[in-house]
């Protein structure tokens, strides 16, 4: 499929934002909205942004109609989730991705939002970014000043260069690999399979990251994406970061054991430490573009999101 790039910002455009999933803390809401505000931006809230229906911001009818009706608004030029938590995989089946085919332009999230994130570009083309969100960290009193960097990259049409600058990659399993860059976070990955938005990652570089989960957890996650060939039929791997990922008792493997067990198991090229994910810093990278990553010099490089 070939691939869709949405139109790059300019000052005075309007941002759409909504809550596809859980519903969003108010105060770091307001802080969130003022940020985009600071860059220039106008903004349109999603009907459901405010409502709350237990773990859910709205019903799904309510969810989906503001994730059709900021794609269909021609003043909205692009979407930028306010957070995750849970619910995108129920509104999948019923979104239109001929509509949003049709009407491409910028979406912004992670987290649940991963789920939206596969099932956009393997329906409908459009690439999609994975960078922090409005509520759930921009609007966080301490939000980190790298974070909120990250936006630049939707007004300028430029690669997004990763380097271990910070001393914190780790080459896994060394090699070179290219291709798009898919992925994000590993429950909302895990719970695509079997379904129709199975995450494809044949030939193509897998990002991984989660957060709360326990190293058994996470083994068997990663069990299950290699008994589905998703590992080891990638590219390459690329770790992020996996936040507070620690065993409950005193009988467990480590999570360093058990990413490294799979990943040499997968025996693709596979660099680890990158501040993607659940983490502050966080930086953002575009899902559907070309990438090339080399473990010897830990660089990853990914094509510009944006037209």
């Amino acid at each position: 499929m070939m691939m869709i790039k949405p139109v790059r910002l300019k000052i005075g455009d309007t941002i759409g934002v909504i809550a596809p999933a859980s519903p969003p803390n108010k105060e770091n809401l307001v802080r969130g909205l003022e940020f985009i505000e600071q860059l220039g931006l106008n903004y349109k809230v999603g009907k459901s942004l405010y409502k709350v229906y237990g773990y859910l911001a709205g019903n799904d009818e309510d969810r989906l109609a503001d994730l059709h009706r900021m794609f269909l608004d021609d003043s909205v030029k692009g979407i930028i989730c306010a957070g995750g938590g849970y619910g995108t995989g129920r509104i999948a089946s019923e979104i239109d991705y001929e509509l949003i085919k049709k009407n491409p332009k910028i979406f912004w999230g992670y987290s649940d939002i991963t789920f939206l994130h596969t099932a956009i570009r393997q329906h409908a083309g459009l690439v999609t970014f994975h960078g922090p969100m409005i509520a759930s960290d921009i609007g966080k009193e301490d939000a980190n000043p790298i974070s909120k960097n990250q936006f630049r990259q939707l007004f300028e049409q430029t690669d997004v260069k990763y380097t271990d600058e910070a001393g914190l990659l780790e080459e896994k399993v060394a090699g070179k690999a290219e291709g798009q860059l898919v992925g994000g976070n590993l429950s909302l990955l895990v719970s695509t399979l079997g379904t129709t938005y199975e995450i494809d990652t044949e030939e193509k570089i897998l990002l991984i990251e989660d957060i709360n989960e326990e190293p058994r957890a996470v083994d068997r996650m990663l069990n299950q994406l290699y008994m589905a060939g998703k590992l080891q039929s990638a590219s390459g791997i690329l770790v992020g970061d996996f936040n507070n990922c620690v065993p409950e008792g005193e009988l467990s493997l480590s999570l360093d054991e058990v990413l490294d067990h799979y990943i040499h198991l997968a025996g693709r090229p596979a660099l680890r430490g990158f501040k993607m994910g659940h983490c502050s810093p966080h930086i953002a990278v575009p899902f559907g573009t070309f990438a090339h990553m080399d473990t010897s010099n830990k660089t990853l490089v990914v094509e510009s999101g944006v037209n």
